[in-house]
């Protein structure tokens, strides 16, 4: 009788490529299932089509009246019913780092026999879901169901399936926020206020930024009769157990590699269901490991990014299975191959078309350019922990550091040639006045910069933080994050380091300095000031740890050191100062990042132990038993010769109860202090707790359950191996 694993993996090799149907230009796709302007100038009065363009534009505090919100949710209606739509839900993004969304029909009963499809303003703009067992961080209690959800004009209604989704805020009843996008709306909104006071130094015509997101999504692929197959995998998303395949990613030969068939063609599948919703895919490839693969769009607002991002993780999942796939998107779902990310490429644009950070033509563009680019380096260097408690995660913490990822010590990579040009600026502007040759040496210096940067530095994929010619690219965001919860942060400090600039400036302005000399002094001050973070060289090197510990940068190796941060008083200030959060805000997100790592720990601690006691052992046991049968036979056969005859099996006997004895130690072990964190009252102190004291054990099992890998029979072994999970084709 095949094992589970055994018929796995004959289900693997019957698989063929599922191909799509659709052969036309993709490009004719693009956002048809999407209530996008073009949409709502066909569907909506010329009145109530003003006013959500006005919505829309203003990314903050604009709404509709009553008689234009329902001429909207008519016009949504009609619209998505030409779609298919039976259902409306309003989409949002709980503190549970996914989405969630409740289905209600617009069938409405009129009269005997009668119904008409039914949704009008108020079901539009706010609805009241049950907020009763979402993360709430001590904001309100469990007995209290009520929340609501609120409509976000400026990110576009769409249709999945049969259902109309409408993005929403996520509130408590005492109006707290519950979500992600509330707190990403407001910082974008005060990144704008901010970067347009700035801006109006060299360009009056600046009315409005826009921070800009452009993610690139890495997964990893597997066969969901492997899925099925791995009760480690299903429930944490990552192989708690499995020893390293002969193969791996060491002969660099997946990397771009050619794309297998039946990938390719969920890829095609998946891709168009995105160009659809109106996410603007345009890149695909063979990632750095086996099965590994990643995705990316064009860059967009960074609110509808973010919207974008989570929706298409949705579709990665839905649409893997139809391909008898299904889609990891844990940070680290094996150990021995690179683990994955979602680097985050985040700029600033204006309404005349500007991205404030790519270089100009000529000394007053760059002059700008250098404005914005020094200030983001100086918002990195004073917000450096910050950013770090922003990427936190169980899962995270096992790719951070891995010499795959950037390191949790945050630094800014700005290449050779910036750096030259930032040593030069630091050295030239004098504390005092500026003299005209002062001044012709800092124009021509400046005007030096090429708009074109690409070429002058190449990357560095070891930094966390790095500009990559016109743009700053944070790599090191996990794949399963939402991007909100760094972005919220990075727009937040952005926004409030360009305020104290532009208030130093002024200050600057009004003793008498000229404007271009007052603001030439502050940026050498930054420039001065925020050095520390800037790190040229190999950050997955030990030296780096040494000198960054050096140089007073703290380093972070796992989430509940991480989380400090979230409770000091300069972090509270700023975020309360600009009106994004709370400091019970604050503490509630900090409270269920911590219940989220001890949740996470607690259930893989919970796993290991099952799978070694009920799956490994008794497979082990029973080859463990053939061995002793076949000795034992050969004793009754051989005799006295029979010494030299077992050697090999008494020795591999030996081994196998070795490695038993020690896994089940330590599991048992693992229990006991298991069961003591568990009475912790703290979730700070428990997730510490959780972290030192059962964490530690989860390599140590592993290391005795991989080497019984190696030794036990093949047939017997009831875990899918690596070898299997990560080549199929």
């Amino acid at each position: 009788m095949a094992t589970i694993r055994q018929q796995a993996y004959q289900d693997v090799l019957n698989r063929k490529a599922k191909h799509s149907d659709y052969n036309g230009k993709i490009s004719s796709l693009f956002g048809e299932n999407v209530f996008h302007l073009d949409v709502m100038r066909e569907f909506l009065p010329g009145d109530a089509y003003k006013s959500m363009v006005d919505a829309i534009n203003s990314g903050n505090g604009v709404r509709l009246d009553r008689k234009m919100a329902d001429q909207v949710a008519s016009a949504m209606k009609d619209w998505a019913l030409t779609k298919g739509a039976t259902h409306y839900t309003h989409w949002f993004q709980p503190l549970t780092g996914s989405t969630a969304e409740k289905h209600d029909a617009f069938f409405k009963p009129v009269g005997p026999g009668r119904a008409i499809e039914k949704f009008d303003g108020d079901l539009l703009v706010q609805q009241e879901p049950d907020a009763s067992s979402f993360p709430n961080g001590g904001i309100r209690n469990t007995f209290e169901a009520r929340g609501y959800t609120a409509w976000d004009p400026s990110s576009p209604a769409f249709v999945i399936g049969k259902t109309l989704c409408v993005p929403t805020i996520f509130i408590s009843y005492t109006g707290e926020s519950l979500d992600f996008k509330m707190p990403l709306i407001k910082a974008l909104h005060a990144v704008d206020t901010a970067a347009v006071e700035v801006c109006q130094y060299f360009d009056k015509n600046v009315v409005k930024v826009n921070a800009t997101l452009g993610w690139e999504q890495e997964y990893f692929l597997i066969d969901k009769a492997f899925y099925n197959a791995r009760p480690d995998i299903m429930m944490t998303g990552r192989a708690l157990f499995g020893h390293a395949s002969a193969k791996g990613q060491q002969l660099e030969d997946h990397y771009f590699g050619s794309i297998p068939e039946r990938v390719e063609a969920f890829m095609r599948d998946f891709e168009q269901e995105a160009v659809r919703l109106g996410i603007p895919v345009t890149t695909r490839h063979n990632e750095v490991a086996p099965n590994q693969y990643e995705c990316a769009p064009i860059f967009e607002e960074c609110n509808l990014a973010n919207d974008h991002n989570l929706l298409l993780m949705d579709l990665l999942e839905k649409i893997a299975i139809n391909h008898d796939f299904h889609i990891l998107l844990h940070e680290k779902p094996f150990s021995g191959v690179n683990g994955s990310g979602k680097h985050n490429n985040w700029s600033l644009s204006t309404n005349t078309g500007v991205n404030l950070l790519a270089p100009g033509k000529n000394p007053k563009s760059n002059l700008q350019f250098l404005t914005f680019f020094v200030n983001t380096i100086a918002a990195i260097h004073n917000n450096a922990d910050l950013l770090r408690a922003c990427i936190v995660s169980a899962s995270n913490d096992h790719r951070l550091g891995a010499n795959e990822a950037p390191p949790a010590i945050i630094s800014t990579f700005i290449g050779s040639h910036l750096s030259s040009m930032l040593d030069e600026l630091e050295k030239n502007v004098k504390s005092g006045k500026m003299t005209p040759q002062d001044k012709t040496e800092l124009k021509l210096n400046i005007g030096k910069i090429p708009q074109i940067m690409l070429d002058n530095t190449d990357r560095n994929r070891t930094s966390p933080f790095a500009f990559t010619g016109n743009k700053f690219e944070f790599r090191a965001v996990g794949s399963s994050a939402n991007c909100a919860s760094a972005m919220i942060v990075l727009n937040t400090i952005m926004a409030d380091q360009l305020i104290q600039f532009k208030k130093d400036v002024d200050t600057r302005i009004n003793g008498g300095d000229a404007k271009d000399e007052a603001i030439l002094k502050e940026l050498q001050k930054l420039i001065t000031h925020s050095k520390k973070i800037r790190f040229e060289g190999n950050g997955y090197g030990d030296e780096w740890v040494k000198e960054a510990e050096s140089r007073g940068l703290n380093n972070f190796k796992d989430t509940p050191r991480a989380l400090g941060v979230w409770s000091e008083k300069k972090t509270i200030e700023m975020f309360e100062k600009l009106n994004i959060l709370t400091e019970r805000e604050i503490e509630a997100r900090k409270d269920i990042d911590f219940e989220n790592y001890v949740h996470k720990i607690q259930i893989e601690a919970r796993l290991i132990g099952e799978i070694a006691q009920n799956q490994i052992i008794p497979a082990v046991v029973e080859y463990q038993n053939r061995l002793i049968q076949n000795v034992q036979g050969l004793n009754a056969v051989l005799g006295s010769d029979a010494k030299a005859a077992t050697k090999s099996q008494v020795e591999i006997i030996t081994k196998i109860s070795a490695h038993l004895n020690s896994m089940k130690s330590l599991c048992d072990t693992m229990l006991e202090e298991r069961k003591a964190v568990n009475k912790i009252d703290s979730i700070e102190e428990k997730a510490v707790a959780y972290c030192d004291k059962v964490k530690v054990y989860f390599d140590e099992i592993r290391y005795h359950a991989d080497k019984l890998e190696l030794l036990v029979d093949d047939e017997l072994w009831p875990l899918a191996k690596f070898r299997e999970m990560l080549f199929t084709k």
